[in-house]
């Protein structure tokens, strides 16, 4: 009895210095990077604490000010938790607060939600490559300091690495119930044709990138993408269907190659929205409209549009109609 008894005092000893020893650790590691930030021009501030002793490792950041002035982002939140079991520290819990705020060149946006968690598993290392992560969220609404607020019932997203050696991710994202902003309602849809809330937007794809997500995509260049297979996109609103799939490769400066074939459910509408909002020009807008008539005659159904997007050598097309320079597929 005492033999176990000794054994049971010995490890509980073992243990609780292994939790202190490795919370100094991590919360020495997380301050030293806020200050390894600001070593390289960002602005870093805030403060690093770790408790949940004996089984827990809960990092809590506090007063977080962070910019990164190569990308012109910056995030500010009073705080944002780090959770993981003290035996199993390579699977963490994030935890956003309520209310956070988050810049970028084009805008900036006070952002709240009821609930707002991911979790995420990492391969043991020093490079901290990610094997998967899911993200919810739930009531969140943003508020963009140009168009006023805009919300989402809920968002769900995952992703999971599938092959090391090219970086390949398997990538699915839900949202329901998106309210845009008022001013793109009015600007796309003045006559309020369709409702305020988009019903649903789905996809799932499988991406390739040149270089793994790991710690060093936050602190030096983020990966860039090399391959998309869209094996599905949906977005619903009203009796709106949009509907998408196809691969493009791209290369080293973005440029793609390949082919997104779109079926549109009640095309007019949307070539409606889209001169609307400005991404088509009101002169040729008619003769789309023209073209976009017969390719949808022969699909068998006039209301239906059958039609691939084609990528091929920095152009774009939307079947046989030219629009132009195509975009770039660039993550900065």
């Amino acid at each position: 009895m005492r033999f176990v008894l000794g054994i049971a005092v010995v490890f509980i000893i073992a243990f609780g210095g292994y939790w202190f020893v490795g919370s100094r650790a991590l919360e020495n590691g997380a301050n030293q990077w806020l200050s390894e930030r600001h070593d390289q021009g960002w602005l870093a501030e805030g403060n690093a604490n770790v408790a949940g002793f004996p089984y827990r490792f809960d990092l809590t950041f506090t007063d977080l000010d962070l910019a990164d002035p190569d990308t012109g982002l910056a995030w500010q939140a009073d705080y944002f938790q780090v959770l993981a079991l003290s035996y199993k520290p390579n699977h963490v819990i994030a935890v956003w607060p309520r209310e956070q705020r988050l810049s970028t060149p084009i805008d900036s946006f006070d952002i709240q939600s009821e609930n707002m968690r991911a979790s995420a598993v990492f391969e043991a290392g020093s490079s901290l490559a990610l094997d998967r992560a899911n993200l919810i969220i739930d009531a969140l609404a943003f508020t963009s300091e140009k168009d006023g607020p805009s919300t989402m019932d809920s968002v769900r997203f995952a992703l999971r690495r599938l092959d090391a050696d090219t970086n390949t991710y398997d990538l699915g994202f839900q949202a329901d119930g998106f309210t845009p902003t008022a001013p793109l309602l009015e600007l796309i849809d003045p006559v309020a044709s369709l409702p305020k809330r988009l019903t649903k937007v789905h996809m799932a794809a499988t991406l390739a990138f040149d270089t793994p997500w790991d710690r060093f995509s936050v602190e030096d260049a983020r990966p860039q993408p090399t391959s998309i297979d869209l094996r599905e996109f949906t977005a619903l609103w009203g009796d709106l269907d949009l509907r998408m799939a196809g691969k493009l490769d791209i290369d080293r400066v973005g440029q793609a190659d390949g082919r997104i074939v779109i079926k549109a459910t009640n095309w007019r509408e949307m070539l409606e929205l889209a001169v609307n909002a400005g991404t088509i020009p009101q002169n040729i807008a008619p003769t789309i409209a023209n073209v976009m008539e017969t390719l949808a005659g022969m699909s068998g159904n006039k209301n239906t549009l059958d039609v691939p997007l084609i990528f091929n050598k920095g152009r774009l097309s939307f079947g046989p109609i030219p629009l132009g320079r195509a975009p770039v597929f660039v993550i900065r």
